[in-house]
């Protein structure tokens, strides 16, 4: 792409492609003072206005993802807009001696030889790319176990490379254009632009999700549907990635979310409740792959303000749960008997209906938190409506239509002066094809002959 065109993206440009400042939310900027790192997190409303005064002789990052409320932990997330993947060529061989315009075609040509879709752009970091995949419209905070999948499956794919392992969670910040890396004195700025239509192009989720993830979105549902595969269940460790364990993140993510409507639901927690709703919700959180023990605090404090700003929860109540997270993501397993579950906690949903005492009124209102007779009248619900979609397809009327054109409601028989039953004796006649009466034939006749 020529200079001109790259010179175009300045901070806020280059922002806006992933980030709109019409919508609701809130985006963070992370600088480096001499005193240490300070974050500020501002209105999505305020984004110009904030990057045009950033001062680029300070190192400073840009959250990739818009949150709802002013704190960029993941459990405050509230949409995405793109994938990425921080690659740190500076500690690559392959890379030494290139200039940032070499390492980016370098990138794209690996991504054609590999089957991945090339990035939308890409931006010169001061020592490494930052590769960037916009999409079309955004992902809300359900989806962020599918989002999680793809980058992990992006990054593993560009390892080799120097894909950086630890950069792909959707709290990240990376760095702004236009300001410096003082590592290296360099300036970061987009060194390279896919284009459509004169802009940056922008990808289909399903469709990255489809090149990158080994099983597709609608394989997942064509085996739900026709029960090929055993039923799914909790992803028993930490490094596995298969569709059984997409499936187990999912289910921690929308457990999460559920004991938040709960807490929704109520109104709030008493004091008593609260740090046993704290530690199941980090218990998902984690088990969703969302987070990790390193950040787990930094969630964790971001959820008590969540259940409660003024509450001061004591952090040693969470150090076995993050004694288990730790062997989580090390793959480890906890054996009884004779079956290996994951060391973080899998409850049955009995467990946790009890547990919280969730009404069957609230269960209603969840999603996956509920009894099996409440999960039993949801598949009766959506039996009844699949059944119905199909009898429309087959060109089955509407009951109150139905209704409205039956014989009990038009009575055929009164509009000839009959009984039902002799309407019905006489084969169910119209009115041109009712045979006349003996009397009135013969009176008719009579009649005639005067």
């Amino acid at each position: 792409m020529a200079t001109s065109q790259l010179a175009l993206f300045n901070p806020a440009d280059e922002a806006e492609t992933y980030h709109n400042s019409g919508r609701h939310g809130f985006f963070s900027v992370l600088a480096q003072w001499p005193t240490g790192k300070r974050q500020s997190s501002y209105p999505l409303s305020e984004m110009a206005t904030v990057l045009s005064m950033v001062d680029t002789s300070r190192d400073t990052w840009i959250t990739q993802a818009e949150f709802m409320r002013p704190n960029r932990r993941v459990v405050n997330l509230l949409r995405l807009g793109l994938l990425f993947v921080d690659i740190d060529t500076y500690k690559m061989s392959w890379a030494q001696g290139r200039t940032p315009e070499a390492l980016a075609a370098a990138i794209n040509y690996f991504c054609q030889q590999e089957g991945i879709p090339e990035p939308s752009f890409m931006v010169y970091s001061g020592r490494g790319i930052q590769a960037k995949w916009l999409l079309e419209g955004t992902l809300p905070r359900a989806a962020l176990p599918r989002w999680n999948a793809c980058q992990k499956h992006l990054v593993s794919k560009l390892s080799s490379l120097g894909a950086d392992p630890a950069a792909k969670d959707a709290s990240r910040v990376l760095r702004l254009v236009n300001t410096v890396n003082t590592k290296s004195g360099n300036i970061c700025r987009v060194v390279s632009v896919l284009e459509r239509d004169g802009a940056p192009i922008r990808y289909n989720f399903e469709y990255l999700a489809e090149m990158l993830l080994p099983v597709a979105r609608w394989d997942i549902e064509k085996q739900r549907q026709t029960k090929a595969e055993q039923k799914l269940q909790l992803l028993p460790g930490g490094r596995q990635s298969n569709l059984r364990g997409f499936s187990g993140r999912q289910l921690a993510w929308d457990r999460l979310e559920d004991l938040r409507k709960l807490d929704e639901l109520r109104g709030g927690l008493a004091e008593g409740e609260r740090m046993r709703h704290l530690f199941w919700r980090i218990n998902f959180l984690l088990l969703s792959g969302a987070t990790n023990s390193t950040q787990m605090y930094h969630e964790a404090a971001a959820l008590a303000t969540e259940i409660s700003p003024a509450w001061s929860y004591r952090s040693q109540e969470l150090m076995t749960l993050y004694s288990k997270a730790k062997q989580y993501e090390a793959g480890e397993k906890v054996s009884f008997g004779g079956k290996e579950f994951s060391p973080l906690y899998t409850p049955k949903n009995d467990t946790l209906i009890n547990l919280f005492q969730i009404t069957d009124e609230e269960q209603r209102q969840l999603k996956t938190i509920i009894s099996k007779n409440e999960a039993l009248e949801r598949r009766r619900a959506r039996d009844r409506k699949r059944d119905e979609e199909r009898r429309r397809a087959a060109g089955a009327v509407e009951r109150d239509v139905y209704e409205a054109n039956s014989l009990t409601k038009q009575k055929p028989w009164e509009v000839l002066g009959m009984s039902r039953a002799k309407w019905y004796r006489l084969g169910k006649p119209s009115g041109s094809e009712t045979t006349p009466s003996p009397i009135t034939c013969h009176g008719q006749m009579a009649a005639k002959s005067a």
